[in-house]
């Protein structure tokens, strides 16, 4: 039974080759159309999470996404995508070209996978994944227990939200400058880093996970957090649910019976990555994406999916359509940067991280977010922070901050005061109807008139 459904399997990944190497993509990239965005069109066969791979290479450059149409209905994948650099110019960079043309176009066709900028090969180094409840000082703790145990983080990205933490950590030993390869010690890390993570008494298990393989930092994170429900309504007995509440992104699904598809829509705050975010957390809950479209006017965002389960069907129950709003909103808000930015700049050295992020501690500010990276002997680290407490962040405190790290090495990039002056979201008036419906009346993609819609 077993080689017979081998052999099935191993015949339909023949046939899917054939089917690419027949219809190989085609990837234009088109600077005049436009007068304001470089305009990036992928035509494909279609496969499932395909406009995942686009989106996430496009986003692993630092692209910005403002506009997209995206339509895989049937055989055949066809998305057009306005993308700026992050300075919100067209993207005239000849090296940042090739690599889309190369990633997107027909020489990636045979390969087994796309390959991504934002995939870290973790050869050299050992990718720790964590997660557990979230907690002040938790980041310092994680970095002091690491330092101790003679091993330095190359890079890390952790998350915060709903009470919960995730973190992907590359380490080095201290001694070779490669990964811990030792059972023995992998062991003994991931028993004590569990140990931290457990920290208070909370019904939800810590984990920890030890690998050398590779990695796309930002796809873990959202599964990591997906994997652990970190989109359950939990009760909060402060001010800051109010404050929640008005920052909540408006994610809606309703089903198109004339179709059989079910229609999700989002508005909230325009930010980087929000595309692949939402779309990440989509083909991870294992729905497809058939039809599409993105828009972004000033500071707002609408996004629209014509979607169906992997199984064919619509959403199907009341329950089934709340699940699919909560891990939305979650993963839209996972990535808002609440807090103080602040960036540290210096020499790197062993010991660093766990050092700057005990001064946070000790001085009551807590990491809602961090990227950590190492980069030509230099350690690039963003954080941000907030008062453990719940109040706004005395600047007296960040000046006594500053003076211990250094004024120069540690850099405040924007205003505690800004974090309390945030706007209410934007009105959500319901259109009359679906920004996408038109694009049944027509039979063909090229002639919905979304594609030369470029400004």
């Amino acid at each position: 039974m077993d080689v017979s459904m081998s052999f099935s399997q191993d015949m339909d990944n023949e046939y899917e080759k054939l089917i690419r190497r027949m219809n190989p993509p085609r990837v234009v990239i088109d600077n005049d159309s436009c007068k304001k965005a470089t305009v990036i069109r992928v035509d494909s066969a279609n496969e499932y999470g395909i406009l995942l791979e686009v989106v996430q290479i496009l986003t692993d450059l630092n692209l910005t996404i403002s506009k997209a149409y995206i339509s895989s209905d049937g055989g055949w994948f066809m998305d057009v995508f306005n993308v700026t650099d992050q300075d919100g110019n067209k993207v005239t960079d000849e090296v940042v070209l090739d690599y889309i043309q190369k990633s997107l176009g027909p020489e990636a066709c045979f390969s087994t996978s796309l390959r991504s900028v934002g995939v870290i090969p973790s050869t050299d180094s050992t990718v720790i994944e964590l997660t557990g409840c979230d907690r002040p000082g938790l980041l310092s703790e994680l970095s002091a227990v690491l330092t101790h145990l003679k091993c330095s983080v190359l890079s890390a990205e952790v998350w915060t939200h709903n009470t919960r933490a995730a973190a992907v950590m590359h380490v080095t030993d201290d001694l070779t400058g490669c990964g811990v390869s030792d059972p023995e010690r992998l062991s003994r890390i991931k028993n004590l880093l569990r140990n931290v993570l457990k920290g208070s008494n909370t019904p939800r298990e810590a984990k920890t996970l030890v690998s050398h393989g590779e990695v796309h930092t930002d796809r873990r994170l959202h599964q990591m957090m997906f994997e652990d429900r970190d989109y359950e309504l939990r009760v909060v007995d402060d001010d800051s649910s109010i404050q929640d509440e008005r920052q909540r992104p408006d994610v809606c699904v309703d089903n198109w019976l004339d179709k059989d598809y079910s229609v999700v829509t989002v508005r909230c705050k325009d930010r980087p990555k929000l595309l692949f975010d939402t779309v990440c957390t989509l083909t991870d809950m294992q729905y497809v994406v058939f039809h599409g479209s993105v828009d972004t006017k000033g500071t707002e965002a609408y996004q629209e999916y014509y979607v169906r389960h992997i199984d064919g069907s619509p959403v199907k129950s009341e329950a089934e359509k709340q699940r699919v709003i909560q891990c939305l909103e979650a993963a839209i808000k996972r990535r808002v940067s609440e807090g103080l930015k602040l960036e540290l700049c210096t020499t790197d050295r062993v010991g660093l991280l766990s050092n700057v992020t005990r001064i946070f501690r000790e001085n009551s500010l807590t990491v809602t977010r961090a990227e950590v990276k190492t980069k030509g002997g230099k350690a690039l680290n963003t954080f941000y922070v907030s008062d453990a407490s719940g109040y706004s962040i005395d600047a007296k405190t960040i000046d006594s901050i500053r003076q211990t790290i250094g004024q120069t090495i540690l850099k405040v990039k924007n205003n505690p005061q800004e974090q309390q002056q945030r706007q209410k979201s934007p009105s959500h008036d319901s259109p009359t109807r679906f920004l996408f419906g038109g694009l049944f009346k027509s039979k063909s993609f090229v002639n919905f008139g979304l594609v030369r819609s470029y400004s």
